[in-house]
C-alpha cells in the first residue's frame, strides 16, 4: 500500500536535501525505474510495453489527425519500420531532424540546439541505448521539469501509417533517436496533441534547467550582439522567433522566411568585405525553406569576402540554413532566447562569480494569493523573500548584477489543459524591518524594480540592477485568490543572503499572547500545506484523515463543525480546530 499524499510530499522534500531530482540521481518518472524494467524484460525474454504511456489513440490525443486516420495508425518497433534500425547514425545532427504532421516546431528547434552541445544532449539523450544489443524495447531521456530532473522511460513502439513514422523522424530511415525523444517528451506533457504549440525556451530550459535570458530585438538599448558572441562560446542553446502573421497560419513571406515560427541560431560570425559586416546563422526546423535576401545562399554578397571566410561559412543546400545580417536578424525576428548551464554568457566573466538560490513556493486562494500592487489590503499576503546584496562592485558601471526568474509550475497532467496564470514580481529596498511587512508597508513605499508587466507565461524574466543593500522580493499573481505553485529562482552577480520571510512581526501581536502559540500556529500551518494534497488551498475529508489519527465518525464531526458547506476546510479553521485540540489536551 503506498504512503498517503501528506507522507509523499514530506518524503519529496527529504529527497531532494539528498540529491533526489539532480542529474547524477534524476527523479524516476511515474516511478518507472529503467534498469530495473529493462533487467526484467531481458530476464522473461519480452519485449517492454510502457502501460503509462500505451501505444493507442489516447497517446497520440485528439485533433492532430483525422478520425479516419487516427483509426489506421498502428504502432511499430524500429526494426519493424527500418530493416537495419539504430539508435544513432554517424552521429547527432540538426540535419537528421524531420518534422511530422505535428505542429511542434518550437520543439525541433531546441533539439537542433541541443545537438551543438555534445556534454547537454548526453546528458538528455543516454547514448550508451542500443537497438540490436540487449534488446528488449526499453529506452529513457532525462528533463528538467520544474526545479527537478526526472528519467522518462518509453517503449519504443511508434505511431506509424502505411508503414511510416507520422511524427517526427530522421531524414535516414534507419536512425531512431529523434522519434524516440519525441515519444518521451510526448509522454512527459501528456500525449503528442498536448505538444502542439510552444515556445523554444520552454524545451530548452527542460534540456539545461539552467539560466534562460529572453531579449527583445526591438530593445536597441542593450548589447544583444555581445549577448550572442558570448552565448555561441558559452555552453548555450539559442532560438528566435518570427512574428505571427494575421492568422495563426505559418505563411511563406517573399523573402523566404516562415510568419510565426521557431528558428535555431546556430552561429554567428563578424567578416569583412568593405566594412566589418556582423552576420548570424539560423536553421529552420523543416529543413527546407531559407532566408532569400542579402548574404543567404546564393547571394553574391559573398563575393565581396576572402576565400576563406566564404570557404568557412557558405554552403550552398536546401537544408533549411542560412545566413543574414544582424541588422536584419533584429528586423525580421521579434525575440531571442538563450538558455545556458551557467549565467556566465551573460556578462562574459567567470560563473564562478555568480550565486543561485532556488525557492519553492504556492500562492494559497484565502491565505497567500493576494494579488498585484492594486491590492492595497492584501497584496503584502503574498510570499516575501529577503536578499540582502553584499559587495562593492554591485554600484560599478551600473552593471546589472540580478537575474530574478519566477516560474509557475502546472497542476494539471496534460500540457494542453495548463492555464497559466498572470504572474510577476516587485522589488523594494528596506532599512530595519522585523518579521511579516504589513500592507502599512506596501502602501507607503513604491518598488525599486519589478517585472517589466504581468504575463500568462511560464517564466517571468528580469535583469536588474541592485545596490548594495536589504530588498524584499514579491512574486504574486495579478489577481488575488488564485492558487499555484511556483519556482522563484535568483542569479547574483556578486555575494547576496536570501531567505523566506515569515517571522512573526513582534509589535503586530498582543503583548499577552503566549510566544508557544506562535510556535504552534506555524507548526499547524505547515501541516496544513503538506497534507493539502490536492493543492487547493483546503483540507478534504479524505486529506484531513493524514494529518492526524481520528475514527471515521471524529473526522465527521471536525469536518461538521469546522469545515464549510462542501465538507472541505480552510487553513483558518483548520488551526482553529489544532488549537481547540491543543487547549483539550492541556486540560
Amino acid at each position: 500500500m503506498p504512503p498517503p499524499g501528506a507522507c509523499l510530499n514530506i518524503m519529496e522534500a527529504r529527497h531532494k536535501q539528498k540529491g533526489y531530482g539532480s542529474i547524477p540521481n534524476p527523479e524516476k518518472f511515474f516511478n518507472q525505474d529503467f534498469k530495473n524494467l529493462k533487467q526484467y524484460c531481458l530476464t522473461k525474454g519480452v519485449r517492454y510495453v510502457d502501460d503509462m504511456f500505451p501505444p493507442d489513440a489516447k497517446s497520440v490525443g485528439q485533433g492532430i489527425l483525422m478520425p479516419s486516420d487516427l483509426a489506421r495508425v498502428k504502432w511499430l518497433r524500429p526494426a519493424q519500420i527500418a530493416p537495419d534500425a539504430e539508435f544513432v547514425v554517424d552521429g547527432v545532427s540538426r540535419f537528421d531532424i524531420g518534422q511530422g504532421v505535428l505542429g511542434n516546431c518550437w520543439f525541433l528547434a531546441s533539439i537542433g540546439a541541443l545537438t551543438f552541445q555534445n556534454h547537454i544532449f548526453e546528458q538528455v539523450v543516454p547514448l550508451d541505448q542500443k537497438i540490436k544489443e540487449n534488446y528488449c524495447g526499453i529506452f529513457h531521456f532525462r528533463f528538467w521539469r520544474f526545479g527537478r530532473w526526472v528519467d522518462v522511460v518509453i517503449d519504443d513502439k511508434l505511431p506509424t501509417i502505411n508503414g511510416r513514422l507520422i511524427f517526427v523522424h530522421s531524414k535516414d530511415p534507419n536512425e531512431f533517436w529523434p522519434a524516440l525523444l519525441e515519444k518521451a517528451y510526448a509522454k512527459v506533457c501528456g500525449s503528442y496533441t498536448d505538444m502542439t504549440s510552444g515556445t523554444p525556451s520552454e524545451a530548452m530550459m527542460d534540456f539545461t534547467g539552467g539560466v534562460h535570458v529572453c531579449v527583445q530585438l526591438s530593445d536597441t538599448s542593450s548589447d544583444v550582439w555581445g549577448l550572442i558572441c558570448r552565448a555561441g562560446k558559452s555552453n548555450t542553446l539559442m532560438s528566435c522567433g518570427t512574428p505571427q502573421g494575421e492568422t495563426s497560419a505559418n505563411t511563406v513571406l517573399p523573402n523566404g522566411l516562415v510568419q510565426g515560427h521557431a528558428y535555431t541560431v546556430t552561429g554567428v560570425k563578424e567578416v569583412k568585405n568593405y566594412t566589418f559586416v556582423k552576420l548570424i546563422r539560423l536553421w529552420n526546423p523543416w529543413g527546407k525553406g531559407e532566408w532569400e535576401g542579402d548574404w543567404s545562399d546564393r547571394s553574391p554578397m559573398w563575393n565581396t569576402v576572402s576565400s576563406q571566410d566564404r570557404q568557412k561559412c557558405l554552403s550552398v543546400a536546401d537544408d533549411g540554413e542560412f545566413w543574414m545580417t544582424f541588422e536584419d536578424f533584429c528586423k525580421f525576428y521579434t525575440d531571442l532566447d538563450i538558455c545556458g548551464l551557467k549565467p556566465d554568457f551573460i556578462d562574459g566573466k567567470s560563473s564562478a562569480q555568480w550565486k543561485t538560490s532556488v525557492y519553492e513556493g504556492r500562492w494559497v486562494a484565502g491565505t497567500t494569493a493576494g494579488g498585484c500592487r492594486n491590492n492595497r489590503d492584501t497584496f503584502w499576503t503574498n510570499p516575501q523573500y529577503r536578499i540582502k546584496v553584499k559587495g562593492e562592485n554591485s554600484e560599478t558601471n551600473g552593471e546589472k548584477n540580478i537575474l530574478v526568474s519566477l516560474m509557475q509550475k502546472p497542476d494539471k497532467r496534460n500540457r494542453r489543459l495548463v492555464q497559466n496564470l498572470h504572474i510577476g514580481f516587485a522589488v523594494y529596498l528596506y532599512k530595519t524591518q522585523s518579521g511579516k511587512f504589513p500592507a502599512m508597508f506596501f502602501n507607503t513605499h513604491l518598488p525599486v524594480a519589478r517585472s517589466d508587466k504581468y504575463m500568462n507565461a511560464r517564466e517571468v524574466i528580469e535583469f536588474l540592477m541592485l545596490k548594495p543593500g536589504e530588498y524584499l522580493i514579491v512574486p504574486s499573481t495579478f489577481k488575488p485568490n488564485e492558487t499555484a505553485s511556483f519556482i522563484l529562482t535568483i542569479h547574483s552577480r556578486e555575494e547576496t543572503c536570501c531567505y523566506l520571510n515569515t517571522h512573526i512581526n513582534k509589535s503586530d501581536t498582543c503583548e499577552d499572547f503566549p510566544r508557544s502559540w506562535f510556535l504552534l500556529f506555524f507548526s499547524y500551518q505547515e501541516i496544513f500545506f503538506l497534507t493539502d494534497v490536492s493543492k487547493t488551498g483546503t483540507l478534504s475529508l479524505s486529506e484531513l484523515r493524514n494529518a492526524f489519527l481520528a475514527s471515521d465518525d471524529m473526522l465527521s464531526l471536525m469536518a461538521l463543525r469546522y469545515g464549510a458547506s462542501s465538507g472541505h476546510m480552510t487553513l483558518e479553521c483548520f488551526i482553529s480546530l489544532m488549537i481547540r485540540l491543543d487547549c483539550m489536551k492541556s486540560k
